[in-house]
């Protein structure tokens, strides 16, 4: 029983810090080193979306883990294109000075608009994939990855204490003109809080799973606690680069 728990969570971790230091990794590397990670990546998505129709076929243990590492790969794919700057928005200058309310938001929104369309997209083709199908692994995984973003993109407009503007690639530098460095307010506590509430009730829903199902719910369980540790790191003083500083280099201070 300790393996069947462990085997996926061991999984779900290196997915998601292997996955995040290579395109942090690509994304800092020359134009051409970067245009051959897309291109690669591009061929890896469409593996992908055929990893994740096969893995909706039928539940078990192998399903799971196709279905979620198909999720990831997707998911790399979009965050690739975004860091590199492909696909954001059509606004691609920093926010107008002293832009509030509605008006920062729509600033903010265009920003990233090509970037949320293609995610809609992404996900209703999964969407359609997944009709009549028993295994949902690939969907639920992309649909919690989308929520985690979507959370952590409005923690980062509305204000938190570490927006980690530091860490953007010098293209893609005025998107921190869409971040707000504030205190811990009331939209960051209730956010952290109905996740919190989220992963727990997903992990209690783990307990009652039948055993083709388990390492499904692991998988997905894990994924949203490292979801939630992302949260974290908004508030707490944790260097990136004490998780992917084999990936990242920043640049000179002076």
């Amino acid at each position: 029983m300790v393996m069947d728990i462990a085997w996926p969570m061991a999984a779900a971790v290196v997915a998601w810090w292997l996955g995040t230091g290579v395109i942090l990794w690509l994304d800092r590397q020359g134009p051409v080193a970067l245009r051959a990670g897309l291109v690669v990546w591009s061929l890896l998505l469409l593996m992908a979306l055929y990893g994740a129709r096969i893995s909706m076929t039928a539940t078990s243990s192998a399903h799971a883990y196709l279905g979620f590492f198909s999720a990831i790969a997707m998911w790399g794919w979009h965050e690739l294109v975004f860091l590199s700057g492909r696909l954001t928005g059509p606004r691609r200058i920093a926010m107008s000075v002293g832009a509030t309310g509605l008006e920062r938001f729509k600033q903010a929104f265009a920003a990233v608009l090509w970037h949320e369309l293609a995610l809609v997209a992404n996900a209703a083709l999964l969407w359609l994939m997944q009709a009549q199908q028993p295994n949902h692994v690939a969907l639920c995984t992309f649909g919690l990855l989308w929520c985690l973003r979507l959370v952590a993109k409005l923690n980062l407009f509305v204000g938190v204490p570490l927006v980690g503007a530091q860490y953007l690639p010098a293209h893609l530098q005025y998107m921190a003109s869409y971040f707000q460095v504030a205190q811990v307010g009331w939209w960051y506590r209730l956010t952290l809080t109905l996740a919190t509430a989220g992963w727990v009730a997903l992990i209690w829903q783990t307990q009652g799973a039948s055993a083709a199902d388990f390492t499904g719910w692991v998988l997905l369980c894990t994924l949203f606690g490292l979801g939630i540790l992302e949260m974290l790191i908004m508030v707490l003083p944790w260097p990136v680069q004490q998780l992917w500083g084999w990936m990242i280099r920043l640049p000179d201070p002076t």
